[in-house]
């Protein structure tokens, strides 16, 4: 069977098509301006807190909203591979079910839902240019997000020449977790970049999100050095990096890495309502029951010498039904 940390590396089967789970227009939170935000499936790190949990694998999976579901049986009687059984509820047979979606195309009361389909550089540019008309009035653009963006950096390659010549602004939100190999060919091509610091204990980094603290910090100085545009986002996890033991030596990489100010991401729990949707085994966070103040969190950055600004609009951060 092949390994996450191989599915994750690889590109669709054609360099010429991306893995997307998602594209929202109108969006006017991620970057300056009216924006269409892109989401790519598949990511190397796998966060306790992600906002996005269909987001992590790098292949298409289905999702199942219980309370849609009317009990008709339909999606049983159309599947070609006989991978959906009836009980109480519908429950799909992982090693017979092909992702073919039938299924999901049959439900009246969309109840099963493919995330992620393989998009043409083609297809992708046509839904961005509707919106030209808001980029330019704006000053708005496309953002690539995900996921990991940069993981399909092959058919980033071919993409992004495509909104360059519509002078279209384009900015990727990372969390850098990769070889820089990957990430600096596509530079020339970025206007801007977004880059989620989540924590700065190693131990710590690796328990929650799986991943490597040495390499973020590597690709991190190798941004700033570059000169590239680059704000420095800090995602709120209340209990996980609120507290002074864990602003402190973030504080401290960032100055080593030349970063002066970041922005502080509010922390909220509508997340945790997708797990069971998808049947990972995924448990929401356990946290403290307090209630957790952005600009708190914005004063410790301060006394460390840090900037921290909190996006106006952004709710306080709390943990009531955190579990």
């Amino acid at each position: 069977m092949m390994t996450r940390q191989r599915a994750v590396a690889m590109q669709t089967e054609d360099d010429g098509e991306a893995l997307i789970f998602d594209v929202q227009r109108f969006s006017i939170h991620d970057g300056p301006g009216i924006r269409t935000l892109v989401f790519f499936k598949g990511c190397s790190l796998h966060c306790a807190w992600c906002h996005n949990p269909e987001s992590i694998r790098p292949d298409p999976e289905m999702a199942f909203y219980a309370e849609r579901c009317i009990g008709c049986g339909g999606c049983a009687s159309v599947c070609p591979h006989q991978a959906v059984e009836l009980g109480d509820r519908p429950r799909i047979d992982p090693e017979r079910c092909r992702l073919c979606g039938t299924c999901a195309q049959a439900c009246p009361g969309e109840a099963l839902r493919l995330i992620g389909a393989t998009w043409s550089c083609g297809r992708l540019l046509d839904i961005c240019l509707k919106d030209r008309p808001f980029y330019d009035t704006s000053g708005g653009g496309v953002t690539l997000s995900g996921g990991e963006p940069v993981l399909q950096a092959k058919f980033l390659e071919g993409f992004l020449p495509l909104l360059r010549e519509q002078g279209i602004h384009i900015l990727v939100e990372t969390a850098g977790h990769y070889p820089f190999a990957t990430l600096a060919p596509l530079l020339p091509l970025i206007d801007e970049i977004y880059f989620d610091f989540k924590l700065a204990d190693e131990e710590g980094f690796r328990t929650y999100t799986g991943g490597n603290l040495g390499r973020v910090v590597e690709n991190l100085v190798s941004l700033q050095k570059s000169g590239m545009p680059l704000t420095v986002r800090v995602p709120i996890v209340p209990g996980i990096n609120t507290g002074a033991d864990s602003i402190r030596p973030m504080s401290r990489i960032l100055k080593e890495s030349g970063i002066s100010q970041v922005v502080l991401l509010a922390y909220n729990h509508w997340w945790e309502a997708k797990l069971p949707r998808l049947r990972t085994g995924r448990q929401p966070l356990r946290m403290p029951p307090q209630r957790i103040d952005p600009a708190e969190v914005g004063r410790l950055f301060s006394t460390c010498g840090i900037q921290a600004r909190v996006p106006e609009g952004s709710p306080v951060s709390h943990t009531e039904g955190g579990g």
